[in-house]
């Protein structure tokens, strides 16, 4: 069974840093695409960015410059490094990765911006 279990949220204030982790069980992350969304209250859920099975990067582009996304294949982790973070930011973030036939999204985590 498939689990992408995110952490690493938290209240930081404005300006500040926070690095996400995507942790996955029951499959290999290195063979898919995995991204990260968020979703603000009252708000769609918008992609933030994604990479490759290759390793190639895509950023939203209100994030570019701020985060970066990476994998850790030996530790089967996504990462999502935040820094320069705004009130703007505040929202759910979740891992997704799509495999197949099937669309995987962990749990999310909540990551609060104070200004």
């Amino acid at each position: 069974q498939v689990q992408l279990v995110e952490s690493g949220g938290g209240l930081v204030q404005s300006g500040g840093s926070l690095k996400l982790s995507c942790a996955a069980s029951g499959t290999i992350l290195s063979n898919y695409r995995v991204g990260w969304y968020r979703q603000a209250p009252g708000k769609t859920r918008e992609v933030v960015a994604a990479i490759t099975s290759g390793g190639v990067a895509h950023y939203a582009d209100f994030v570019k410059g701020r985060f970066t996304i990476s994998r850790d294949n030996a530790n089967n982790t996504v990462y999502l490094q935040m820094s320069s973070l705004k009130p703007d930011d505040t929202a759910v973030y979740y891992c997704y990765s799509p495999q197949g036939a099937t669309d995987y999204w962990g749990q999310g985590t909540q990551v609060t911006v104070s200004s």
